[in-house]
């Protein structure tokens, strides 16, 4: 059984809350879980004590398992400690769309367009 360790999301509409848990990956995101071992209230201030709960003996002993946390909790964890910080690399988050690209080449060919007729007086000038 492959175990996550894993956000289910719980509150109304527009107020989030979730509950961390212990899940099997098969299961959907508010299905069934195994155990809860702490909350996560994103609506709190960051530095809120309050925002990130857990039950820190748990998660270790769910790691300890061999259950593998998703993304979120993972950042969670490492911002408790109970995880070393992993080097992420998103090279193309800061790539420009296909749109922003085609306006781009655009500009440059209207900008080169004005430097040549800019250029093309001044030599017959200097001809004369």
């Amino acid at each position: 059984m492959a175990l996550k360790l894993r956000l289910a999301r719980g509150g109304s509409k527009k107020r989030p809350f979730y509950s961390i848990v212990v899940a099997d990956s098969r299961m959907p995101r508010d299905g069934r879980f195994i155990e809860k071992i702490g909350t996560y209230n994103p609506l709190l201030p960051k530095d809120s004590e309050e925002r990130v709960k857990m039950n820190v003996e748990r998660v270790t002993h769910w790691m300890g398992e061999g259950a593998k946390p998703t993304d979120r909790v993972a950042r969670m964890l490492e911002a408790a400690g109970l995880r070393e910080k992993t080097e992420r690399n998103n090279p193309k988050k800061a790539e420009a769309g296909a749109k922003a690209k085609a306006r781009a080449e655009e500009k440059a060919a209207k900008a080169a367009e004005a430097e040549d007729a800019a250029a093309a007086p001044a030599e017959e000038a200097g001809a004369e």
